[in-house]
């Protein structure tokens, strides 16, 4: 069967369900996690919203067909393939590709979130948690022993959301940052907003992920790559900001 056909779009509102997240601040970083998660510093975070889920395949087949952008290589692979997968191997500037098409088509401002409101996202108001469902093992979830056995990623929003609603934040797939990556960022990092704009060699990135599983799943836990690489494991939700 032809990719087109079966990742066929529905006529479904271009703009995702988004939460709010309310402005305020919260403990950044982890003095148990490693060097380029300290120090740990208090950071305010203006109101925004965010997307409940990543992006997904039938999401993203939408965007492809539109601007005639070649489909992400992943999708000639079954395993990658359904619709209500998170779409995977897509580059920083595919993501941000995505961000202007989606602005441009709905009059409203998307893009990719900060490291400081993805952790603030993630945490839920959980002051200091490890995780974003708290602190309790991840190895005490099947998910986490044998979910991705299969060597690929659920559908979004199997697993149960964090207290703001937000689904798959710590598992499932790496998620793209705006920042660019620094690991020495947090000791100059301002206080109101902070976002890592000094270009390096890599980009952010957050969250756990189907292949590495509990490595990154912390919401402290940072990670980071070249912006041009399209990995299996690495996709991207949206966020707005707040008015």
């Amino acid at each position: 069967m032809d990719v087109n056909d079966e990742l066929k779009s529905t006529d479904q509102c271009l703009v995702p369900k988004l939460v709010e997240i309310p402005e305020g601040d919260f403990l950044m970083g982890c003095a148990e996690g490693r060097s380029d998660e300290r120090p740990v510093h208090r950071v305010w975070v203006s109101r925004f919203f965010m997307a409940v889920h990543t992006v997904t395949n039938r999401e993203y087949l939408r965007f492809c067909r539109t601007t005639q952008r070649p489909l992400p290589s992943s999708l000639e692979q079954p395993q990658f393939r359904d619709p209500d997968q998170p779409v995977v191997a897509v580059s920083w500037w595919d993501a941000t590709e995505y961000c202007s098409w989606l602005s441009a088509a709905t009059g409203e401002v998307f893009r990719l979130p900060s490291e400081a409101e993805w952790e603030k996202a993630a945490r839920a108001g959980r002051e200091g948690a490890l995780y974003s469902w708290g602190d309790e093992d991840p190895a005490s979830f099947d998910v986490y022993r044998v979910g991705w056995a299969d060597g690929r990623p659920q559908r979004v929003g199997l697993l149960p959301p964090n207290r703001f609603g937000i689904f798959n934040l710590g598992d499932n797939v790496h998620e793209w940052c705006l920042d660019w990556y620094d690991g020495e960022y947090y000791g100059r990092a301002p206080y109101r907003d902070p976002v890592n704009r000094e270009p390096s060699r890599r980009r952010s990135s957050r969250g756990g992920s189907w292949r590495h599983r509990v490595k990154v799943s912390r919401c402290a836990a940072r990670s980071a790559i070249d912006p041009t690489f399209q990995y299996t494991d690495y996709g991207f939700r949206l966020v707005k900001a707040g008015r």
